[in-house]
């Protein structure tokens, strides 16, 4: 897999309809179980080494249309891993208290620690989505004077900032889009809405959502484009496929892993030599 083909390049225009929400990969079921199995294995691997050394730490953002996947591939996939050297946050509507405050005031608080992989399921990219789509910021306590036309590129170059301050401090930003076809969320929103055992996932507002399906397509074409940096690039996962995608988010993980090349600590000097006594004494019971 060349997980290239779906990395948005810096600079590059996006137009979403061009990406593909499926693909003839070419495997069999057994086949993609079994490539998805060892490369979560591998992902388990890797971040032992990252919870152990304590140096850097990781931003997953995870960002689409509802019933999309996001939950299910945080569910497959991170679970997998170290619960100590994980911080899962949902970026929901901003509360009275988030609102005043600046936009990015609350993903403070949802940033990883070193050794830790944080995940953002929503993140703060719902801040130049919702809004956008239904006018919201006029109904916002932003000063008036900073809602003009250019609030959005403005936006887009401060996100840009701050993550490219937390890649400099050692938390490097990855980020997922899943594709997904509106006919492919039309059956998942059903799906959930027949069965009763589903009902608890389903919301209203999915369906009053999908009538700005053309908006949404539009605006995320837009933001992946020009939020996609060497400092946190976006992928665009094909999202009709749950599986096919979990494997590309384990791939790039892997990946972006084997770059930061985190080390297990090595025990040395006076310790080595407590280790070893503590050693022959347990095995001396």
């Amino acid at each position: 897999m060349d997980t290239r083909s779906y990395k948005v390049k810096a600079g590059q225009q996006v137009k979403l309809a061009d990406w593909p929400t499926s693909e003839d990969h070419g495997w069999t079921e057994e086949q993609l179980e079994k490539r998805l199995s060892e490369t979560i294995d591998k992902l388990k691997k890797w971040h032992i080494r990252l919870h152990a050394e304590e140096e850097k730490g990781i931003v997953v953002a995870l960002q689409a249309m509802d019933a999309a996947g996001k939950d299910e591939a945080i569910t497959y996939l991170f679970s997998n891993l170290t619960a100590q050297g994980l911080k899962t946050t949902t970026l929901g509507k901003p509360s009275e208290t988030e609102q005043k405050h600046d936009y990015l005031w609350r993903l403070h608080d949802a940033m990883p620690e070193r050794g830790q992989i944080g995940i953002l399921n929503r993140s703060h990219y719902e801040e130049v989505l919702a809004p956008r789509v239904h006018h919201q910021l006029e109904e916002s306590p932003l000063p008036d004077q900073l809602i003009d036309q250019e609030v959005w590129e403005r936006r887009y170059r401060q996100i840009n900032e701050f993550e490219r301050y937390m890649a400099e401090n050692g938390f490097p930003f990855v980020k997922f889009f899943f594709n997904m076809s509106k006919e492919e969320q039309k059956n998942r929103l059903l799906e959930r809405m027949k069965d009763p055992e589903k009902n608890w996932e389903f919301s209203f507002s999915d369906v009053e959502e999908r009538e700005h399906w053309e908006d949404y397509q539009e605006i995320f074409s837009d933001m992946l484009a020009k939020t996609s940096t060497e400092d946190a690039p976006w992928y665009i996962l094909p999202a009709d496929e749950e599986d096919y995608s979990r494997l590309i988010i384990a791939q790039v993980m892997v990946e972006l892993l084997e770059e930061i090349h985190p080390q297990l600590p090595e025990i040395s000097g006076e310790k080595k030599d407590k280790l070893d006594q503590y050693i022959r004494k347990l095995e001396a019971e």
